[in-house]
């Protein structure tokens, strides 16, 4: 398991995706989770913590199905695949220590 969770880290610091954070003063709530699924192991985070103070979304992403609906009769549209899905929308540089967590390897944080 910590070759997982070592992989996984380095993989984040390459692309980008993770920085090394002092942990000194930093409130690390956020657990971070290796899951066994189906087709291996992959790397969670648990941020049910933070979900609780966090204020709402009023715009959220449309429903796939709302989506399909609007694009079944046209002739051209773009599939965009992300990597890793949660990762595509930057956080605020004033959030992102709120992404805390700790693991083996140091404490980081997400951008």
């Amino acid at each position: 398991m910590k070759e997982v969770i070592k992989k996984e880290i380095i993989k984040w610091l390459d692309a980008g995706i993770i920085y090394p954070i002092s942990d000194r003063g930093v409130t690390d709530n956020n657990k971070f989770i290796p899951t066994h699924t189906v087709t291996g192991w992959r790397v969670c985070m648990d941020y049910q913590k933070l979900n609780k103070v966090t204020r709402k979304d009023h715009f959220p992403l449309s429903f796939i199905e709302k989506m399909l609906d609007k694009l079944m009769d046209k002739a051209f549209y773009c599939f965009l695949d992300g990597y890793s899905e949660y990762n595509q929308i930057v956080i605020a540089p004033t959030d992102q220590e709120k992404t805390t967590f700790t693991c083996l390897y140091g404490t980081f944080a997400f951008r």
